[in-house]
């Protein structure tokens, strides 16, 4: 099992940037790929990045695709978020969470952070 808990959210002008992060629990954090997901008020949640086991692949939903990025640090047990010109559509609170699949399904993610909101002003 692993335990996360996600930081880094806060409110950014249009145009800004933010790096979440999210820390693992646990001491098989390098066997679980890792998943960052999103939910914004009255959306179901949603798919935003991954990265493998040990960062050599990495996945993007097409809306951030070019704009954020994925990184993990397994020697600290952590998976970070950058996102880069952000916009007022990526408002939402951010998951991260960790699952034994290469998937983007939110119901094959066993592990979950508590979320982090991120705002964005216009």
């Amino acid at each position: 099992q692993v335990q996360l808990v996600a930081s880094g959210g806060g409110l950014v002008q249009a145009g800004g940037s933010l790096t979440l992060s999210c820390a693992a629990f646990g001491r098989t954090f390098s066997t679980y790929l890792m998943g960052w997901f999103r939910q914004a008020p009255g959306n179901e949640r949603e798919f935003v990045a991954a990265i493998d086991w040990n960062g050599a692949s990495t996945y993007y939903t097409l809306s951030v695709k070019g704009r954020s990025t994925i990184s993990r640090d397994n020697a600290k047990n952590t998976v970070y978020l950058q996102m880069n010109t952000l916009k007022p559509e990526d408002t939402a609170v951010y998951y991260c969470a960790a699952s034994g699949m290469v998937t983007s399904h939110p119901s094959e993610y066993p592990y979950w952070g508590q979320g982090t909101q991120v705002t964005v002003s216009s």
